[in-house]
C-alpha cells in the first residue's frame, strides 16, 4: 500500500523532481518513456551538484548509466561513473579498516557495534558500491570507553580534543568523540551514545542483546538488530533535518526487508520517536514512494507526523549543510526550531531543565577550582546574563 499524503513539492528544482523520480524508480529505463517532462531544459551541473550533496550519486549511476545521450549526456555518465568507482574503493578501504579494527576491540574483550558505513551498506543494498560513508561509527559501553579511546591511539589514530566540558556534562550533550588516522585518511567516531540528550533510548546492553552479526567480512562485525537500526536511522536522520536524501533513501531500504511492525512501533513508542518515526516514513513514502507496511500506517498518518514532515521539506527545497559553519542565520533558528518542535513534552522538559546544568562556558567567563564547580549551579543565570550582554548565547 502506498503513501497517499501528498507532500507539498511545487518549489523543489526541475533536477530535484528527476533525482527523486530515479531514487522512486526501482529501475530507470523506462523513465525518459513515463516521464519526459523530467528530463526537459534539464541543469546537469546542478543534477550532479544536487547528487552529490545528497550522496545519492552511487543510486543514480547503475539507473541512468544504460540511457542513451540523447537523454543524459555522456559527460554527465562519466562523472557519475568516476564518483561512483573513487566511493567503492573508498567502501572497501573502510570494510577492511572495519574488519580490522573490529578483530583489535574484539582480542581485548571490547564490546562495539558499528553503527554506520559499510555494515550497513551490506545490510541494506546487498551492495557496499551502492551507499556512501566518510568515516566508521561505533558504539561502545561507556565503561569501555577509555580502553577503546586507548586501543585507538595505539592503531595510530589521534583524538580530535574539541569536547569542553565541566561537571561530567559530556556524558549527556555529547554522544561520540573523534579520531583520525593521519596516514590511512579514515576517521573514526566512538559512540556511547546513539543520539545526544535529551532523547532516551535502549542501553548497550540491550542493543546488544538484539545485536546482528554481519557477514560482510571473515571478522565477525556486529550492528544493530532491525528495529533499533530503524531506531538509530530515524532519529540521526531527523536531527540533521533529512537534509541528505541518503537517509531516506536507508529508510526505504530498511522497510524492504519489513521489520517486525509490532516491535518497532512499541519500541519507538517507548522511546519517544513514535512521531520521528512517523516523519520519516511519510518523507520516505512521499517522496521515494517506499512501501509502508500496514502496521505502520498509524504512524505515518498520525497528523504530528505529517507536520513534521512538511516541516523537513524546509532542508531538501534548499542545499543545506549543517556541517558547514557557520550556518546561516535563517537556517539556524529554524532548524532550532525544528528540533524542539521533534521532540516528545517530556523530552522539551528535559531540554528546557538541561538549560540550568552549568556549561563549559560558565567556567571560561569565571574560573574555579574543580572542587567549587558546583557553585556553577547557583552562578549560571548570572553568568549567563553576562555573556549575554557580551553577544555569547550560552
Amino acid at each position: 500500500m502506498r503513501n497517499p499524503f501528498a507532500l507539498k513539492t511545487e518549489v523543489l528544482s526541475t533536477e530535484m523532481r528527476l533525482l527523486l523520480a530515479l531514487l522512486a524508480a526501482e529501475k530507470g529505463e523506462d523513465l525518459p518513456v513515463r516521464h519526459p517532462e523530467l528530463f526537459r531544459g534539464m541543469d546537469w551541473e546542478a543534477f550532479i551538484e544536487l547528487a552529490m550533496h545528497h550522496r545519492v550519486y552511487p543510486n543514480l549511476y547503475p539507473k541512468l548509466k544504460n540511457l542513451g545521450e540523447d537523454v543524459v549526456p555522456a559527460g554527465v555518465i562519466s562523472c557519475l561513473y568516476n564518483y561512483y568507482s573513487r566511493n567503492t574503493f573508498q567502501m572497501l578501504h573502510l570494510s577492511g579498516e572495519m574488519e580490522f579494527i573490529g578483530g583489535e576491540l574484539d582480542r581485548k574483550n571490547i564490546r562495539a557495534l558499528f553503527l554506520k558505513g559499510p555494515v550497513i551498506a551490506k545490510d541494506l543494498y546487498g551492495d557496499i558500491s551502492l551507499r556512501t560513508s566518510c568515516d566508521l561509527d561505533l558504539l561502545i559501553p561507556l565503561t569501555e570507553l577509555a580502553g577503546a579511546e586507548s586501543l585507538l591511539a595505539g592503531l595510530g589514530y589521534v583524538k580530535d580534543d574539541y569536547i569542553h566540558t565541566v561537571l561530567n556534562d559530556w556524558k549527556w550533550r555529547h554522544h561520540h568523540t573523534t579520531f583520525t588516522h593521519p596516514k590511512k585518511g579514515i576517521k573514526v567516531e566512538l559512540h556511547w551514545r546513539l543520539n545526544p540528550a535529551p532523547s532516551r533510548e535502549p542501553d548497550f546492553e540491550e542493543l546488544w542483546g538484539r545485536r546482528r552479526i554481519s557477514d560482510l567480512t571473515r571478522q565477525p562485525i556486529s550492528y544493530l538488530g532491525q528495529e533499533d537500526l530503524f531506531l538509530f536511522l530515524v532519529s540521526h536522520g531527523a536531527r540533521h533535518g533529512w537534509s541528505r536524501l541518503r537517509w531516506l533513501v536507508d529508510i526505504k531500504q530498511l522497510l524492504l526487508q519489513q521489520p517486525d511492525a509490532g516491535k518497532l512501533t512499541a519500541l519507538l513508542r517507548k522511546y519517544h520517536y513514535y512521531h520521528v518515526g512517523g516523519q520519516a516514513l511519510t518523507l520516505a513514502g512521499g517522496l521515494l514512494d517506499a512501501e509502508i507496511a500496514d502496521g505502520l500506517r498509524n504512524m505515518e498518518c498520525a497528523p504530528k507526523s505529517r507536520a513534521m514532515a512538511q516541516q523537513a521539506m524546509f532542508y531538501l527545497e534548499r542545499m543545506i549543510n549543517l556541517h558547514s559553519i557557520p550556518v546561516p542565520d535563517d537556517v539556524a533558528s529554524y532548524h532550532k526550531r525544528h528540533q524542539f518542535a521533534l521532540l516528545a513534552p517530556i523530552q522539551k522538559f528535559k531540554f528546557i531543565l538541561s538549560f540550568l546544568f552549568p556549561y563549559p562556558e560558565d567556567a571560561e567567563t569565571l574560573p574555579l577550582p574543580k572542587n567549587l564547580h558546583f557553585l556553577y549551579f547557583p552562578l549560571r543565570p548570572f553568568l549567563w546574563a553576562w555573556r549575554k550582554t557580551v553577544g555569547v548565547q550560552k
